[in-house]
């Protein structure tokens, strides 16, 4: 499991410029043109900022699960960019179940690292491959350090698809303004993808 962002289909405005055009977007006046008709909205207003590796980003956070075994793209969904990878681990655990094989381990970087994630995993009866990070309290063991290595050497095929889907597939920028728009587009690609194959 993992995520990635993605680029906005429309140019980058201010977090200020976005609150006007939310808040008017929800008015009851404006839904509607000059004409009375619905109104549509060229620009995207579901995308927001973020900064990573100190470089800003507007746009989305595309989260992902794929079988470590095989390769398949069991789960994917976009979110607006400054929302934490933490909160769709449940999510994208929960949407992978396509047969009636239970999930016997999740994969997942640093980023989802926390309390109620490894609380639903073992809920669940899910094996935790969260890796781990170091604490204000305490810094990694040599054994801790050792299963994070061992962790990132099955990690690498989420990677793959993030890659591949970015050179053939122009996934690295959104197709559309809305969020809901984007996720079909992505489940859309995602089958004719494997229908290709």
């Amino acid at each position: 499991m993992d995520a990635r962002l993605v680029e906005s289909a429309s140019r980058p405005m201010s977090n200020d410029d976005l609150k006007k055009k939310r808040a008017q977007r929800d008015t009851e006046e404006g839904q509607k043109d000059k004409n009375g008709k619905p109104l549509k909205f060229s620009r995207d207003l579901e995308s927001d900022w973020t900064i990573k590796n100190e470089v800003p980003h507007f746009g989305l956070k595309e989260h992902a699960a794929v079988d470590a075994k095989h390769g398949f793209i069991l789960a994917t969904i976009h979110s607006p960019a400054s929302v934490h990878d933490t909160s769709f681990l449940q999510y994208c655990t929960i949407f992978s179940r396509h047969t009636n094989k239970s999930i016997k381990i999740v994969y997942a970087d640093k980023g989802y690292a926390g309390l109620p994630n490894r609380n639903f995993l073992s809920v669940n009866k899910i094996a935790d491959g969260i890796m781990r990070k170091d604490s204000t309290t305490a810094k990694l063991t040599e054994r801790e350090i050792e299963r994070n290595k061992t962790i990132s050497k099955v990690r690498y095929i989420v990677e793959q698809y993030f890659g591949i889907s970015h050179l053939h597939d122009q996934a690295k920028r959104a197709r559309f303004t809305t969020i809901l728009k984007n996720n079909l587009d992505a489940w859309f690609r995602l089958s004719s993808m494997c229908t290709r194959e």
